[in-house]
């Protein structure tokens, strides 16, 4: 018989987030306002990273019975001693061609006002992916623009679904055959429910890694009861 999840009511999911937010070495919870509505969590507040505010998020996620966060954090960088666009664009360099996983040569970036902008043309989207990650991670960075493009080699559509399917069945929490893959022109749709975000991002980041996926549409529906 397949097992009944008891729904948690808005108040145990405050709870539930502002303990997650406490054990997270990556963000203070005192920094953090949460709000909870029909499952759907709002953060609020003031934090001085960006990266702060992506671990906030992120944290959320991984609740259970959290379907969607809205994350109205504000991020407002250190008064004291901030760094330059020119530093931050010095720093962006470096921790790009340090990365094994990213080919920085590929890649450029703008920064103003410490928003940084990638663009530039990778051949996996999980390239794209991992160097707005890199760069997330910064200090002194209020936020990425991600507009890095991916123009690997055309593959074989059979193919690209075969990959993403075996994948599916090696790393997600589920069974392949209950997320539908649909290929057209490199762009793979995800669809289907998933049970919670760490099994979503599990299937997202297993098709980012199939070979001439030029883009991905994650349309996987979160519900923790189903």
């Amino acid at each position: 018989m397949p097992m009944t999840i008891a729904m948690k009511s808005d108040t145990q999911l405050q709870q539930d987030v502002l303990r997650e937010l406490k054990w997270d070495p990556h963000v203070r919870e005192t920094e953090v306002g949460v709000q909870v509505r029909e499952g759907v969590v709002t953060l609020t507040g003031q934090v001085d990273s960006y990266a702060k505010k992506i671990a906030a998020a992120e944290a959320s996620h991984r609740v259970a019975g959290v379907l969607d966060v809205a994350n109205d954090l504000v991020v407002k960088l250190p008064g004291y001693g901030p760094k330059s666009d020119s530093e931050i664009a010095e720093n962006v360099r470096q921790a790009l061609r340090y990365d094994a996983f990213v080919p920085e040569q590929s890649i450029r970036s703008t920064v103003a006002s410490g928003i940084v902008t990638l663009e530039g043309t990778v051949a996996t989207w999980s390239q794209r992916e991992d160097a707005g990650i890199v760069v997330s991670r910064l200090s002194g960075v209020g936020g990425v623009v991600n507009r890095i493009s991916v123009e690997g080699p055309s593959a074989d559509p059979s193919a690209i679904r075969s990959a993403i399917e075996s994948a599916l069945d090696r790393r997600a929490e589920r069974e392949a055959k209950k997320i539908s893959v649909a290929l057209k022109d490199g762009t793979v749709t995800l669809s289907g429910t998933v049970r919670s975000w760490g099994e979503r991002r599990a299937v997202e980041r297993a098709a980012s890694f199939a070979p001439g996926v030029k883009r991905i549409e994650s349309r996987l529906v979160l519900d923790p009861y189903s």
